[in-house]
């Protein structure tokens, strides 16, 4: 009879880039790409919604895809993104040991504050990040999501918990991936586990704007400064 599914375990090297604070140690951000995109991608526009006090951490995709000639905008012929259709729960794991990881990695060199770490996310990341938010409630400060959803098992999971971090919810009101009548209830959804949610939404298809950026801005300075 034949044996299927049988697996080998394997190691892969996880990708990322990193602006240190000016102070040390730094609160950190740490931005996640939307699919198809990478970790410069993200780089450029975390700076542009971080106080410059923060330390930056932009952590790549491990699925790695050629992209249409007519996607392409920049040098890189492919792009990343963080799941897959088959075993998604692989997916996942490898998510949330990465976070763990770099969350460890950069608070033993002296980088970052463990107590002051934010996760943002943009599109496909964006659930991803609140699975790990409400996973490991302990390890995050406050999380941005961006033009994304919540985990599709959110009412039906036993292992999300209550957190002590604050939520930053952006949403673009002509977006045609997550349109307002999608994300309408995430708000309360997300308040039944978050200490505070701030939800907002903008004049916007899926993408970030300037007035997301100004408003990540100052939002990441307060959340950063409470304690």
């Amino acid at each position: 009879m034949d044996e299927i599914d049988r697996n080998l375990e394997a190691r892969i090297n996880l990708y990322y880039d990193l602006r240190p604070g000016t102070i040390a140690p730094a609160p950190l951000l740490i931005a996640l790409h939307g699919y198809g995109a990478n970790k410069r991608q993200i780089m450029r526009e975390a700076k542009l919604m971080t106080p410059e006090s923060f330390a930056i951490a932009s952590l790549q995709g491990f699925h790695q895809h050629m992209r249409e000639p007519r996607e392409i905008a920049g040098p890189l012929r492919f792009g990343f993104g963080w799941l897959t259709n088959f075993k998604p729960e692989e997916s996942v794991a490898v998510h949330h040991r990465a976070l763990l990881d770099l969350i460890e990695t950069l608070t033993a060199e002296g980088v970052a504050d463990p107590a002051r770490v934010f996760l943002l996310g943009f599109s496909q990341s964006c659930a991803l990040n609140y699975r790990f938010a409400f996973t490991h409630p302990e390890r995050l400060r406050g999380v941005v999501g961006m033009c994304g959803g919540i985990p599709g098992d959110w009412e039906t999971s036993t292992v999300y918990r209550k957190t002590q971090a604050d939520v930053f919810h952006l949403a673009g009101t002509r977006d045609e991936f997550y349109p307002p009548e999608r994300v309408q209830d995430y708000e309360r959804q997300l308040k039944t586990r978050a200490r505070s949610v701030l939800f907002k939404s903008y004049d916007a298809t899926h993408e970030i704007v300037p007035s997301m950026r100004e408003d990540v801005v100052q939002w990441l300075t307060v959340a950063a400064n409470e304690r």
